[in-house]
């Protein structure tokens, strides 16, 4: 299995020994120096977990761990807590943050592989990529099979999800989507994409298609 954690924290050298022994253990690890960047990066990698320092620049801990519990995109994501900050008053400020755990530093590297280990437990086995998805496109009936159960959608929200699934991971951008969904010849108003991908969201769950700001989309499986 392949979980995506992302460290934030404005300690370089945090980032970089605790990413490098994270990629070691086999998970895929994505940094930031601040909650903002981290924030922007929760948004474009959909990471199973976040590592969360307290004390940062632009964007601290607390602002950070509220904006992600505030998006509904990122929302259900797992928040932990590591940070030099340890009294128990800030423990517990920041579980009614909405934090899944709270370690403090110094931790042992092999201890806090343990938890991370143990938290990454909480995450659905058909939400981490390397195991099936379970989503299926069945072109000639012109349905979607989603953990074998048959959902019919609206011809554009399939022909969306046809494009996206053609290369998962791949990005496309808007005006790719425009093109291959609707023609060159059609014109659609600037959300059409938007309401249509959020549509596809509810019904085949969230973590599927990530949104890069700006510039389009990409499905995960």
């Amino acid at each position: 299995m392949s979980y995506r954690i992302l460290l934030v924290d404005d300690e370089k050298d945090i980032l970089e020994f605790v990413g490098y022994n994270l990629q070691r253990e086999g998970y895929e690890v994505f940094t930031a120096t601040n909650g903002e960047e981290g924030l922007r990066m929760a948004l474009e990698h959909r990471p199973h977990l976040i590592l969360l320092d307290m004390m940062m620049p632009v964007m601290d801990g607390e602002q950070t761990c509220r904006a992600i519990r505030s998006h509904p995109e990122i929302e259900h994501t797992l928040v932990v807590f590591l940070t030099a900050l340890g009294g128990d008053d800030q423990q517990v400020a920041g579980f009614d943050m909405g934090a899944d755990d709270y370690i403090t530093k110094p931790i042992k590297l092999k201890i806090l592989i343990s938890r991370i280990q143990a938290i990454l437990k909480r995450v659905p086995t058909d939400n981490v990529r390397g195991q099936q998805a379970g989503i299926a496109i069945d072109k000639s009936r012109y349905v979607v099979k989603i953990n074998g159960e048959e959902l019919s959608l609206p011809r554009k929200e399939f022909a969306l999800l046809e494009l996206l699934c053609s290369a998962p991971e791949q990005l496309f951008t808007r005006e790719e989507i425009y093109r291959e969904v609707w023609g060159s010849e059609v014109v659609v108003g600037d959300r059409t994409i938007d309401v249509h991908i959020r549509k596809l969201r509810q019904k085949i769950g969230e973590q599927h298609i990530i949104t890069i700001k700006g510039v389009g989309y990409k499905y995960i499986p």
